[in-house]
């Protein structure tokens, strides 16, 4: 059972690290063409009334870091940040929800018995 769970350990953390490097070197290279949701409100006229949101003058927003210097770092350090927040995310309710199930049941009891 232990060799087991040191596997899937290493497997989980091999898995982190490549998208660790998928976010952080490949994303630059990333399509800045709109997707086809975008692509489909452009063409239909949805997007007439499009506003800027809330978040827009955010240090994450457009995919890119604010004060760095260069477009391929500021793009690359943003992957890395969305990596990492959603990997303790993910890990943080992984583990949530092993402690409830492996906390014992309590088991009913007749009190009249």
């Amino acid at each position: 059972m232990m060799a087991t769970k040191k596997s899937v350990r290493g497997v989980l953390i091999g898995l982190f690290l490549a998208a660790i490097v998928v976010a952080g070197g490949l994303s630059y290279y990333a399509s800045s063409s709109p997707d086809g949701l975008e692509k489909v409100a452009a063409d239909k006229g949805l997007n007439a009334k499009e506003r800027a949101h809330s978040v827009e003058d955010s240090p994450l927003a457009g995919y890119s870091v604010k004060g760095v210097g260069s477009d391929r770092a500021s793009v690359g350090i943003a992957g890395v940040i969305g990596v990492i927040a959603v990997g303790g995310i993910g890990a943080g309710l992984f583990v949530l929800i092993g402690r409830r199930r492996a906390a014992p049941e309590r088991q009913a009891t007749d009190i009249g018995a």
